[in-house]
């Protein structure tokens, strides 16, 4: 590791996506940024959602794609229109990561994984002249300087601009737990506490349901909650409801609980091919001896985890009511209780307030100092749009830092 020098020009401060993306426009600017990093290795979140295939972004039209961000949606355009889906995909192809897009229209690296992508990023980033302190836990400031402790003790580093892509605290394990809060509120920076985004919540099922269905997937589904509505697939799980469906309306389904305005009552088209009148002249039809598990196969094709969810969420007079239990299938009601905690989740909401930023993402109270990614107070879900989010703000940061460096020449 190289040793840690006592003066910087540029100090990036947290290795994820955004910092690497902030450190990469600055070296092709002819600057030599410096990253710190408090993990042994840098973008340790990034490629555990490689894992799972790396979403690097998504390949529907852009005006759409600007709509995802469901908080910090006006002020995060700029960033994105700056370095739209398009250019990520043509970032990742100069990398030698071909992507191509899915079926749901997510885009992925043709080879579904994050650390060839990675490693030659951090070749790039080498080439270019960017160094890599890593175990440097940032603490804030001293007389000016950074702040870190390492493995060889405090160090104290003078800069003259500095971005900070601290992440926010969903997978603290991975290196960001929000643990520079308090650094950057001693100083006035406006910030609210993070909540988890992108996230399970908690249902209170029976002990019966929960031994036979957790872990089972619920397909073809539509969901609803309030206003909001998606097509998708979810996971039944001992301690409620978790995946994809359940996460594109974690947003909506977070601040109705947080502010307690709202009943926070989840709604399942189980159904979304069959109408309700279909259903109701389905169910009509004589029961004759058959239990009612046969019966609703029969009628309506519904069998498995869906019907355990029916016997699980309706009473026994709605499911011998044909004309209630149809309009149930089509809307059947699921009672959330609370999400999970923050470290289970994907991403989280919160973090510095827009209002505590300039338009070059420079904090208004401490000129020179620039933040960038999910340590923002802006939430999206999964998709690419967290990913393609945090790299557009680590490129705007950047250019940010350069024009100060300039007009403080």
């Amino acid at each position: 590791m190289p040793s840690l020098p006592s003066e910087v020009e540029i100090a990036i401060i947290g290795g994820g996506p955004a910092g690497l993306m902030a450190a990469e426009v600055c070296a092709e600017a002819g600057f030599k940024p410096h990253i710190f990093e408090r993990m042994p290795t840098p973008a340790r979140k990034f490629l555990m959602a490689g894992k799972s295939g790396l979403n690097i972004t998504h390949g529907e039209p852009l005006d759409k794609f600007l709509t995802r961000y469901s908080e910090g949606s006006e002020e995060i355009k700029p960033a994105i229109k700056a370095f739209t889906p398009s250019d990520m995909r043509v970032w990742a192809d100069e990398l030698g990561t071909e992507t191509f897009v899915g079926s749901s229209g997510r885009v992925f690296p043709k080879v579904m994984k994050a650390s060839p992508l990675l490693r030659a990023w951090l070749k790039k980033l080498e080439n270019l002249g960017t160094t890599l302190h890593t175990r440097c836990h940032w603490q804030g400031w001293n007389d000016e300087a950074l702040h870190f402790n390492t493995s060889e003790g405090p160090r104290y580093i003078k800069t003259k601009a500095t971005i900070l892509a601290l992440g926010g605290s969903s997978w603290p394990k991975l290196g960001a737990d929000g643990s520079w809060f308090p650094q950057l509120q001693q100083y006035g920076v406006n910030a609210t506490e993070f909540q988890p985004s992108n996230c399970g919540f908690e249902v209170n099922w029976s002990d019966h349901f929960k031994e036979r269905n957790a872990g089972e997937p619920i397909k073809n589904t539509i969901l609803s909650f309030s206003s909001n509505r998606v097509q998708g697939d979810f996971v039944i799980s001992g301690y409620g409801l978790e995946g994809s469906a359940i996460y594109a309306l974690s947003s909506h389904i977070r601040r109705a609980i947080s502010t307690g305005k709202q009943s926070a009552i989840l709604t399942l088209d189980l159904t979304p091919d069959r109408s309700l009148e279909r259903l109701k002249a389905s169910l009509s039809r004589s029961k004759g001896k058959k239990s009612f598990s046969t019966h609703l196969k029969r009628t309506t094709g519904l069998s498995g985890v869906k019907a355990a969810l029916i016997r699980e969420c309706l009473d026994e007079t709605t499911r011998n009511d044909p004309a209630l239990l149809a309009a149930a299938i089509k809307a059947l009601p699921i009672h959330i209780d609370a999400p999970r905690p923050i470290e289970e989740a994907i991403s989280t909401a919160g973090g510095v307030m827009w209002n505590s930023l300039d338009k070059d993402l420079m904090l208004k109270v401490i000129p020179g100092t620039f933040c960038a990614g999910e340590m923002l107070d802006w939430d999206a879900p999964t998709g690419g749009y967290l990913l393609t989010a945090c790299m557009a703000q680590g490129r705007q940061a950047a250019r940010g830092a350069i024009k100060y460096l300039k007009s403080n020449s």
